[in-house]
């Protein structure tokens, strides 16, 4: 019984998919003379009509579309294989899962899980963004490795999961510059009538900004609340209304968003936390994290 010469087939596929012999002649660098004779050593071996003249254009048979299908199956199978093989490095890497709660800062995640990507053993960072009990869920069936959030592991779930305190800063007030040249007075006064922005509920500093506000800012105008932190630097970078982030990176959001800082609330802090199912950070990236949460927030 006769065997599938794949050279044979590789010529059949280009043809039928340029539509003639001359353009596939050009594409394989080969005479159509060549190709020809190709083709017609393949049809005798398979013992089948594989295309059929039509004025000068060559259209496939019946037949030659039932093996083009397959012919399409087995380059394409080859084309992954060969992609596989180039990305040596994306076959070896090991994964390391992070999911990021909405309520911290884009910015901060992104500084703190950037040095497990310079590790000596590669890593593939698979990264999944969400709510904090939607990511507590995916840790306990072990989806994730780590989850980033700005409270420790809530009491309350049956989620075998461990705390460790990242770092923290305090907060910082910012607005566009527009913005900021209509206030008046010294900071805190200066937030009165002022249009403001506020973390929504999911927010673990929610409760205790408010409690601050209402202390010192009697005549709150409160615009907008969000439960996502860039959604909340995109409207303060629009001029909509002022914005609390950590002043730890103030410089980044200054550039990033062209905002400036007014203030800093005094004695309010944002924390931010690594949620494990180890009681210790062994894996070498989770530890490359906690060391880059001591430069990022301190």
């Amino acid at each position: 019984m006769a065997t599938l010469n794949y050279k044979h087939l590789r010529y059949f596929w280009m043809v039928a998919r340029s539509g003639s012999i001359a353009k596939a002649a050009t594409q394989l660098h080969l005479t159509p003379q060549s190709i020809s004779g190709q083709l017609t050593e393949f049809a005798d071996t398979l013992g089948v009509q594989l295309f059929r003249r039509v004025g000068r254009r060559l259209e496939l048979t019946e037949t030659g579309q039932r093996i083009l299908r397959h012919a399409e199956d087995i380059f394409s199978a080859g084309d992954a294989l060969m992609d596989v093989v180039r990305d040596q490095s994306a076959a070896s890497a090991t994964p390391f899962r992070v999911g990021v709660s909405d309520s911290v800062s884009k910015t901060v995640a992104c500084r703190l899980v950037a040095p497990a990507l310079t590790l000596d053993e590669p890593i593939r960072l698979v990264c999944r963004e969400g709510r904090l009990a939607a990511l507590l869920a995916d840790l306990a069936i072990h989806k994730l490795d780590m989850i980033i959030a700005d409270r420790p592991m809530p009491s309350h779930l049956s989620v075998r999961g461990y705390s460790h305190l990242l770092g923290e800063s305090e907060l910082g007030v910012f607005a566009a510059p527009a913005l900021a040249a209509t206030l008046e007075g010294p900071f805190p006064d200066c937030l009165n009538h002022a249009p403001l922005l506020l973390p929504g509920e999911d927010f673990a500093l929610h409760a205790r900004l408010m409690r601050w506000l209402h202390d010192n800012v009697p005549r709150l105008h409160v615009v907008g609340e969000f439960d996502d932190s860039a959604m909340i630097k995109a409207f303060g970078q629009a001029g909509t209304g002022l914005f609390f982030a950590q002043s730890a990176i103030a410089r980044h959001i200054c550039a990033q968003y062209g905002v400036v800082m007014i203030g800093t609330v005094p004695g309010l802090r944002e924390q931010v936390y690594a949620i494990t199912s180890e009681r210790r950070l062994k894996h070498p990236a989770t530890q490359a994290i906690s060391q880059a949460a001591r430069q990022t927030l301190a």
